[in-house]
């Protein structure tokens, strides 16, 4: 994939229109590119990975060597972390977890940020003279398009201002923190405790919490406001984000703890997070759930099915089935994926199904809703189908919820309401929570 390995490749383009021979000047199998663009000098500039970091060179030279990102995962063609101007300067996307927007002079090495209260911004720049534009939000505020002018220094809202879909007082705050895993490794997570100005907790009762399991897996929970978060934060129910081994924004060495561990550290990670809230005091030790979409659906369904550590979990368009999944089950894009995340499989065939949930439901014990979108081209209704009929004969409480129209991520908002409530739903039949107004989700089983 882009962020395991890629190759810079320079060619001159001939008179006629073609490409003479074309050279390779940066990359290699364990060397990620995430971005190459012309200086207004003609300088290269590329993104590169080589010390561990998403670092900025020009032309081999390093411009502003850090320890952290000034690049990030190629998920798709046009993603820009930086952006040269005419003056000399370059516009950057930089952080370790969360990202800030900057001002880089390539001839110091010196990056000045924008002041605001953004605390992500998305790889969208765009230059124009000496103004940047970009995408930014934070814990109060979703993505609007920010203008820096570099002249002034002065930063402001341009597109898509932010507008306060409830009251404000309703918003979590997170708190930006790292537990220690297994082996003594680092994870980095976001805790959101409930919230509600208008509520008061039971004297000397521990609240649920919910571990977010982020989709990818390579990429990360940003710092921003969620009002999916949000719905849950104000009723009750803590939320914690985890950037498990694997996730970008904190390095080469970080990313690559989930090599050939899909499934293993992802999942250890999420239930290293929920007990330490639990023995610290911030969460209830018998009210825990999983929940994550997609790869983080996966994450859920293996915590299940291998972990005693939750009540119950959401499991959302997820992977279920690798056999199937390696095998022409998803998109170009995605389809030799599995080759870090898992091994090659004509080396490891055997580890394709051990670490497969759907070949483990049995095991699930645990009360759970698993929500699909049946044109989902991604994850396949199939693999939920299989994964269900593992737990045919089984006595665990559970729902199926399949929408008609929806791919992978879903869109329309009937369906994300009803989702939501049977989510909120089951959390609290099992936490013993009555939420008022919220239609009750019947679980079979």
């Amino acid at each position: 994939m882009p962020w395991d390995g890629t190759e810079l490749l320079v060619a001159d383009v001939r008179d006629d229109g073609t490409f003479a021979a074309p050279r390779t000047v940066a990359g290699g199998p364990e060397e990620s590119i995430a971005q190459a663009d012309w200086a207004a000098d003609g300088a290269l500039l590329y993104a590169s990975d080589r010390t561990g970091w998403w670092n900025l060179y020009r032309d081999d030279v390093p411009l502003c060597p850090r320890e952290e990102e000034f690049g990030g995962p190629l998920w798709k063609l046009g993603q820009r972390w930086f952006a040269p101007l005419d003056s000399g300067l370059i516009a950057v996307v930089h952080g370790r977890g969360a990202t800030a927007l900057g001002i880089l002079d390539p001839e110091t090495g010196e990056v000045v940020d924008a002041a605001g209260p953004w605390t992500e911004f998305a790889p969208t720049l765009a230059v124009h003279g000496e103004r940047v534009a970009s995408v930014g939000a934070s814990p109060r505020s979703a993505y609007e398009v920010v203008e820096l002018d570099t002249r002034t220094g002065h930063a402001r809202v341009i597109g898509a201002p932010h507008d306060d879909a409830v009251d404000p007082a309703l918003y979590p705050e997170p708190q930006i923190r790292t537990f220690t895993g297994p082996d003594g490794r680092e994870i980095h997570a976001h805790v959101y405790p409930p919230h509600n100005p208008g509520c008061v907790a039971p004297g000397g009762e521990l609240p649920p919490y919910v571990i977010w399991a982020h989709g990818g897996p390579t990429g990360r929970s940003p710092l921003v406001l969620d009002l999916e978060i949000a719905y849950f934060t104000s009723r009750g129910i803590g939320v914690a984000e985890v950037n498990y081994g694997g996730s970008t924004g904190f390095g080469r060495e970080y990313r690559n703890r989930l090599r050939e561990q899909w499934g293993v550290v992802d999942v250890e990670d999420c239930a290293a997070v929920a007990l330490a809230l639990a023995e610290e005091g911030t969460a209830d030790r018998r009210r825990l759930a999983v929940r994550g979409g997609s790869a983080g659906g996966w994450t859920a369904a293996a915590s299940l099915a291998t972990t005693d550590v939750y009540a119950c979990g959401t499991i959302i368009y997820p992977v279920l089935d690798l056999t199937g999944w390696s095998a022409g089950g998803t998109h170009d894009f995605e389809s030799r994926y599995l080759e870090t995340l898992i091994g090659p499989y004509a080396e490891v065939p055997g580890r394709y199904t051990e670490r497969s949930p759907a070949e483990h439901a049995d095991r699930i014990t645990a009360p759970f809703v698993l929500l699909q979108g049946l044109d989902d081209v991604i994850c396949p209704p199939e693999q939920c189908e299989r994964f269900l009929a593992r737990l045919a004969d089984r006595q665990v409480p559970h729902a199926y919820l399949a929408f008609e129209g929806e791919g992978h991520g879903f869109r329309r908002a009937e369906t994300m309401i009803r989702a939501l409530e049977a989510e909120l739903s089951l959390y609290a039949q099992v936490f013993g929570l009555n939420p008022p107004g919220v239609p009750a989700l019947e679980l079979s089983g």
